[in-house]
């Protein structure tokens, strides 16, 4: 039997994870690049290729237009749902898109899916060179405020990546699975997750029965169009506001330098979580420099509206369980956006106690992941894990009005039956619209689906129809609605209005194959030969803004002919050579580099005083 592995498919990073044998503990696998974190971020190469992970995200400096990241906020959505993102995100959608939101990359169109197998491929890739086995089954997580179309489109995603999707399991949950490996305490938890671009918060509760615990959800809120990006986008709205200001420059025509600058401006937020300040120091076109200083005290200024929007379903929750924040035994903070220390102060001054912090919350919901993967897979039954449905499932009504089957914050797997019957003298048929959301008109909620059941023409009211609701594990729904007089009955898989039809799902995979059978060596040297792109093309301006006079005559023969021996090695298939070659130009490039920062910060200080937030 293959591996089974648990993936936490997150909108910046994700991340492949396995429980060891030997211990008993889940861990995750890192990649080539030394770490666990690969960036959610796919590119696509001139000569049709796709790249996934760290040499994707290197490509949005050099060719933002072939490269796409944060595409889990996509996911299962349309095109009226995306404007917010359309208006910060360099988002190419299709302008024929209709049911299926499809995204450019470069002259060829992509859904939302597609992209996310591509990244579920990559850390699939990762398992597999660790175990120098295959990899066909994995527990994947999703924001717990996920809707049925974006758990549709992600199971769709593992599909299209090769991978059986045992179960879809919330992150918040995944989390409080992870944790509860390492305490004895039981009791209410409430489980914070933070990350790049969804916010979600659960309540749990942990019980000791026999030699197991289950892991009891009872209430789950969020946002998933809120996290990290947001406070990104603040100081990059702060950024380029004062550039265009005090330097006259725009980045219109330089979107490379702006995702640069947005690099450079995350870079300074990780710092500020562990100092009181920092300065901004960014290289701009035209021998321009914007320099910048940066206190902790003036970013929470800056963010704080952003961290106190996390409040309003942090409150939901405890009142859909019926709890105040001081009753919760534990408090547990998940995504990397929950190491900004306002945050975490924030979250003590609620619930009145520290959280718990002993875990990378980069990698507890992969670690979770991994634990319900084993748990699926062995058969282990020290732990239940009883999820919970985010939103009410109904159907619509005489009128409009939306008559629900399952309530929000249900159990799963959960079912509901409930009678129903004509409204017109001789109806020949019921149709039935499948409804998810909290309003009570059907035109306030999201449709999930449509179907017809033939019922023989009677007078209003004389019909029978009983419609049965049932929601799996992973949290997708199936209707059975059968006429009780003639024992007719349809079944239908909801496929919700923004998932992807069997046929298109069959269409990728097959398109799918050569990317699946490029072997180890290529992929080493596509990579190799990106991150050469990336030098050469750094050096290539950073030579242009430098005088003929400023920079030693050895210095310049010694960086051309770096360059002449990169460009020769890329022109080979040795991804080795590549690599030392690439070392080569990083070393030669050094005196120039910091020739052209000193004369920068040199030219902005003597024009105006630093600028304090």
């Amino acid at each position: 039997m293959s591996k089974t592995v648990g993936i936490d498919l997150g909108t910046t990073f994700s991340l492949v994870a396995w429980v060891n044998p030997e211990t008993g503990r889940p861990e995750c696998i890192r990649g080539p690049y030394g770490t666990s974190l690969c960036p959610s971020v796919v590119s696509l190469d001139e000569d049709g290729r796709i790249v996934a992970g760290e040499p994707a995200r290197r490509r949005l400096l050099t060719q933002p237009e072939r490269t796409i990241y944060s595409v889990k906020r996509l996911m299962g959505r349309g095109v009226d749902d995306v404007q917010d993102e359309l208006r910060r995100f360099p988002f190419r959608i299709d302008p024929e898109s209709h049911n299926v939101i499809r995204v450019r990359l470069g002259e060829r169109y992509f859904t939302p899916p597609e992209i996310s197998a591509f990244i579920l491929r990559e850390v699939k890739g990762w398992a597999e060179e660790f175990f120098h086995e295959p990899v066909t089954r994995a527990v994947i997580t999703v924001p717990a405020y996920f809707n049925d179309a974006q758990r549709q489109a992600t199971k769709d995603a593992g599909r299209l990546a090769g991978l059986e999707v045992l179960r879809l399991v919330n992150e918040p949950t995944a989390a409080a699975l992870a944790y509860g490996l390492d305490r004895e305490q039981r009791g209410r938890v409430a489980v914070y997750d933070f990350g790049g671009g969804t916010f979600d918060v659960s309540i749990l509760k942990l019980i000791a029965e026999g030699e197991g615990d289950i892991y009891q959800v009872l209430a789950t809120s969020g946002d998933t169009h809120l996290g990290g990006d947001d406070i990104d986008n603040l100081l990059l709205d702060l950024a380029r506001g004062e550039i265009r200001r005090d330097l006259g420059f725009d980045f219109a025509e330089y979107p490379e330098s702006l995702q640069d600058l947005r690099k450079t401006l995350i870079a300074a937020k990780h710092e500020l979580s562990h100092a009181a300040e920092t300065t901004v120091r960014f290289l701009l076109p035209g021998e321009l420099a914007y320099v910048r200083r940066l206190t902790r005290d003036g970013l929470d200024r800056l963010i704080a509206p952003v961290v106190d929007r996390t409040f309003g379903p942090v409150r939901q929750a405890l009142s859909d369980a019926r709890f105040k924040p001081s009753e919760m035994d534990e408090v547990v903070l998940v995504g990397g956006s929950t190491r900004i220390p306002l945050v975490r102060s924030r979250v003590e001054d609620l619930f009145g106690r520290a959280p718990h912090v002993e875990l990378d919350p980069d990698e507890v919901v992969a670690l979770g992941a991994a634990v319900q993967a084993n748990i699926l897979t062995t058969g282990v039954q020290g732990t239940l894990l009883l999820d919970v449905t985010p939103l009410s499932l109904g159907l619509e009504t005489m009128g409009g009005v939306v008559a629900k089957l399952i309530p929000r914050n249900s159990t799963i797997p959960a079912s509901a039956e409930e009678l129903f019957t004509t409204g017109v003298d001789n109806q020949t048929g019921i149709d039935l619209h499948i409804l998810q959301g909290e309003r009570e008109l059907a035109r306030d909620c999201r449709s999930l689906a449509r179907f017809r059941l033939p019922v023989e023409p009677a007078p209003a009211g004389m019909a029978r129809v009983e419609v049965r609701f049932t929601i799996d594990a992973s949290g997708i729904l199936q209707v059975r609605a059968r006429d009780l007089k003639t024992g007719q009955e349809r079944t239908a898989d909801v496929q919700p209005s923004y998932g992807l039809s069997g046929q298109e799902i069959e269409r990728m995979l097959v398109e799918s194959i050569d990317f699946a059978e490029q072997d180890f060596a290529e992929r080493q040297l596509i990579e190799a030969r990106n991150e050469a792109e990336t030098i050469l093309h750094a050096t290539e301006k950073s030579l242009a803004g430098a005088d003929d006079n400023s920079l030693d005559p050895a210095e310049r023969a010694s960086i051309s002919g770096a360059v002449a021996a990169l460009r020769q090695a890329m022109a080979g298939t040795d991804y080795r050579l590549v690599r030392e070659r690439t070392d080569e130009l990083n070393e030669a490039t050094t005196p120039l580099a910091e020739l052209l920062m000193d004369r920068a910060i040199r030219s902005a200080l003597e024009g105006k005083k630093l600028a304090e937030i």
